[in-house]
């Protein structure tokens, strides 16, 4: 099967890694098919093992090689689409579009600080399924409200994030 896993953290408050380091780690753990997708820790790999296992011990591999406190979301490829095409926001040039992945029931989670925070006008947040999805006019990403939520420490392991740019460079690698 083949699957994409999410690395949380990657390149920032200086854990640094490079992609090709990564994907080592990854072969190394019995993985095929390994490839990253921008330097943002989108791993592209194959393997017959369930995504549950694989959590586990990859962010246990990876927890050991960079030695740093690895999260990582794995998804399918029907996942990884379904999370693209499931998109409820209309592209524009002024707004950014970003897509959550992480634990079971994280987009509850999301979707109920999302609204307590105080908004600007174009700000907007949705679950679709079991993800959820927020839209935010560019350069207010980290300055929002709700941007400022998603650095709480008790949300570190258990979700990530990825612009909608980026899911859709992830789901045409697929292909």
């Amino acid at each position: 099967m083949k699957y994409c896993a999410f690395l949380r953290g990657v390149n920032v408050n200086g854990t640094s890694m490079k992609m090709a380091e990564v994907c080592k780690v990854f072969a190394d753990a019995g993985l095929s098919d390994v490839s990253s997708v921008l330097a943002t820790g989108n791993i592209l790999f194959s393997s017959s093992d369930k995504a549950l296992d694989l959590k586990k011990n990859l962010e246990k591999a990876m927890s050991e090689y960079f030695n740093y406190d690895a999260f990582l979301f794995i998804k399918t490829e029907k996942e990884v689409a379904q999370m693209v095409e499931g998109n409820p926001f209309e592209k524009s040039e002024n707004l950014h579009i970003y897509i959550f992945t992480g634990t079971e029931g994280i987009e509850n989670i999301l979707l109920d600080e999302f609204k307590i925070a105080s908004k600007t006008d174009s700000e907007k947040g949705e679950v679709v399924g079991e993800t959820f999805y927020w839209q935010v006019p560019k350069g207010d990403t980290l300055g929002s409200s709700f941007g400022k939520i998603l650095g709480k420490k008790s949300l570190k392991d258990k979700m990530t994030s990825r612009n909608l740019n980026t899911m859709e460079k992830i789901f045409n690698k697929f292909q």
